[in-house]
């Protein structure tokens, strides 16, 4: 194999190399905006939900909590926005919801570290 049929072979392989990474990066993109769009169709879902447990259409335990945290929190903003201070309203509890009866609660901290 002569000096120029290496050179073209080296080219042919950084070509076929450079259109994988290429094609890798738009599945990565188009992955990413998939993602992203889930994101925002869920955070579109959770708004709608609370609407809908504000006018009382909704009620479930599971998002009880988080209605009621969403209640607080925007309490608090308004309380700050009409220049109240910070720190005068009482503070959010904290919205997990709780186990199904018959399991353990979740873990509050970190895992432990192994011995």
């Amino acid at each position: 194999m002569g000096f120029l049929d290496k050179v073209k072979a080296g080219a042919e392989q950084a070509k076929e190399l450079a259109e994988k990474g290429a094609e890798k990066a738009k599945q990565e993109a188009k992955e990413l905006q998939l993602k992203r769009e889930i994101g925002q169709t869920e955070g579109e879902l959770g708004k709608a939900t609370f609407d809908l447990a504000e006018r009382g259409q909704l009620s479930h335990p599971e998002i009880g909590a988080l209605v009621e945290k969403i209640r607080a929190l925007k309490a608090q903003l308004a309380a700050v926005e009409s220049g109240g201070a910070a720190g005068t309203a009482a503070p959010v509890a904290d919205a997990t919801p709780a186990a199904p009866a018959g399991e353990p609660p979740a873990p509050s901290g970190p895992p432990a570290m192994p011995a």
